[in-house]
């Protein structure tokens, strides 16, 4: 299983991701915005989100980097923006690593189903490494 590196950007990941897709020579990327998730109606989408960058990613050499815009109102600190992408097959293993990597660390996203994976979380580790756990659906590069 690969670990993948997950890029936030600050408002400018479809900028980034087209530039590094002409870097790199991949397929133009397929790009999932806030605004195309369902929506919640306890927590209406701010429309300064609804066009950032929700997810994408690009094949580079082998390799899949996957990028995102930054939620608007969360922290961004540049040079903080990466994180570790666990994305497996095995539900198991899933739950096994977030029990694991929380464990005296920071939970961001408790370990639920979303709509484009049936396990998804995000933690912090106790050494500050941020990590996005996902089951692997196939669908949206996850």
């Amino acid at each position: 299983m690969p670990i993948n590196a997950y890029l936030v950007f600050n408002g400018n990941t479809r900028e980034a991701v087209e530039f590094y897709a002409k870097v790199f020579k991949t397929e133009a990327p397929q790009i999932m915005t806030f605004g195309d998730q369902p929506q919640h109606p306890d927590y209406p989408m701010p429309e300064e989100a609804k066009n950032l960058v929700m997810h994408t990613r690009l094949n580079i050499d082998g390799s899949t980097v996957m990028f995102s815009d930054n939620f608007p109102g969360s922290p961004f600190v540049e040079g903080n923006n990466v994180t570790m992408a666990l994305v497996s097959k095995n539900l198991d293993d899933i739950q096994y690593w977030y029990d694991q990597l929380k464990d005296g660390g920071k939970v961001t996203m408790e370990l639920q189903e979303t709509f484009w994976a049936k396990l998804y979380g995000q933690v912090t580790d106790k050494f500050g490494i941020h990590w996005q756990i996902s089951h692997d659906t196939g669908e949206y590069g996850s």
